[in-house]
């Protein structure tokens, strides 16, 4: 549905940190899932653990707030030109809970649903997942902001 050029026009975020490669579905002010590939190649891979390499779980919830933050962004009432004067900020995650491990060569699903919006707050229930298997969970409030 959006490609990495498409998502790059929404956030601000680039390589290292951009941490969502598609967005697969999207339905406006109500959920949305997108992936990240896990390449070996990734930075965090180098210290977290050199010979046993799992993903962080604080990069699995920035990558589940990025995909949040194009669903608020997308779910505003803004034109795509307003937009570009925005960034979304997360203001809390509360009980995130990491289930299993990701490792180099897993596809990271991420699936967010809204659970409130109002003006430029939301609120948003992710979950992330390999292989349809529960790896993360967190609930996220984030804020439309100006740059």
């Amino acid at each position: 549905m959006l490609d990495i050029m498409q998502i790059q026009e929404i956030l601000p975020h680039r390589y290292p940190l951009l941490l969502v490669d598609r967005i697969t579905d999207m339905e406006l002010k109500k959920s949305i899932k997108g992936f990240k590939n896990i390449s070996i190649s990734e930075p965090a891979f180098q210290g977290h653990f050199p010979g046993h390499p799992i993903y962080p779980g604080v990069l699995i919830l920035e990558g589940m707030a990025q995909c949040g933050g194009v669903l608020a962004l997308k779910s505003s009432d803004m034109t795509d030109e307003e937009m570009k004067n925005k960034v979304i900020y997360f203001m809390s995650i509360d009980k995130a809970k990491f289930r299993n491990p990701v490792r180099p060569g897993d596809r990271l699903d991420y699936e967010l649903e809204v659970v409130r919006m109002k003006s430029s707050l939301m609120t948003l229930v992710g979950k992330a997942y390999v292989d349809g298997k529960l790896t993360a969970e967190a609930e996220l409030k984030a804020m439309i902001v100006d740059k």
